[in-house]
């Protein structure tokens, strides 16, 4: 996939990797970038300050996304790349009130299955597109101390693959940022600075290195998107045995939980 002339959505993209994807695609020349956030006056002054469209939208309402392509769609004639970037994160346990696990359902899954349901049939017209997915390490591991965040990003790990099985013999190209600590406002404090509770702070890397690890999957076009390369041996641990690596977690959470009270 090269980006030279191409038509770029990205939910999120008011702040952080989606900003940072944003950013990116108009460097390598994308024809046209459709900023989304649910801040709308953020992703105005994104697209702003690089020739593009911005959108106020929520991904967690299937209308808004299927407007949000047509709107795209009707401005540069086709979109050739979604990135399904939007998240949130709630620190909790299976006690988290039920709430909170619909929101995360919402925007870390649903929406992905809206951005899909709205612009694949176009794409499969055509017989060519490509979708990023934005995930997390913890969907591919866990967070440990994060419940709701966790099971969903997982589900979005499952959705982003069963993308690929289903329609990758048509020309669609799936990609699945799994990144683990990002210094983005989910991460950092309100004042910018580093949460200290949070326990990805070490490690943690920019949101552009994230958007030039995209990038560099997208021109290979390969599925897992790790701007932390640990993360694959953390995966393969996992799997080798997985007992070892529930223990190894467990040990992690009890470290984690400790920061926090403390």
């Amino acid at each position: 996939m090269d980006i030279q002339g191409k038509v770029v959505i990205v939910t999120g993209g008011a702040s952080g990797i989606g900003k940072a994807l944003c950013e990116r695609f108009a460097q390598e020349g994308a024809r046209g970038v459709v900023v989304a956030d649910l801040d709308a006056a953020g992703a105005k002054r994104v697209a702003e300050s690089i020739g593009g469209m911005g959108a106020g939208v929520n991904v967690a309402v299937e209308a808004e996304m299927q407007a949000l392509v047509q709107a795209a769609t009707e401005r540069f004639g086709q979109v050739d790349v979604f990135c399904s970037n939007a998240g949130i994160v709630v620190r909790g346990d299976e006690d988290t009130p039920n709430a909170d696990w619909q929101r995360h359902w919402d925007v870390n899954l649903m929406a992905h299955v809206y951005a899909a349901r709205a612009v694949l049939p176009q794409m499969l017209a055509r017989g060519e597109g490509y979708l990023v997915q934005t995930a997390s390490a913890a969907g591919l591991l866990s967070q440990v101390n994060a419940a709701p965040y966790s099971v969903t990003k997982h589900a979005a790990v499952g959705f982003a693959e069963w993308l690929s099985i289903a329609h990758g013999d048509q020309g669609i190209r799936v990609s699945c940022l799994c990144p683990q600590g990002v210094l983005t406002p989910m991460l950092m404090g309100a004042d910018g600075s580093q949460r200290s509770q949070s326990f990805l702070g070490d490690g943690a890397v920019s949101p552009d290195s994230v958007a030039g690890a995209v990038i560099d999957a997208m021109r290979e076009e390969r599925f897992l998107v790790l701007p932390h390369p640990e993360v694959l041996t953390f995966l393969q641990r996992k799997t080798a045995d997985y007992d070892r690596w529930l223990r190894g977690m467990r040990r992690l959470r009890e470290k984690v939980v400790g920061m926090v009270k403390g």
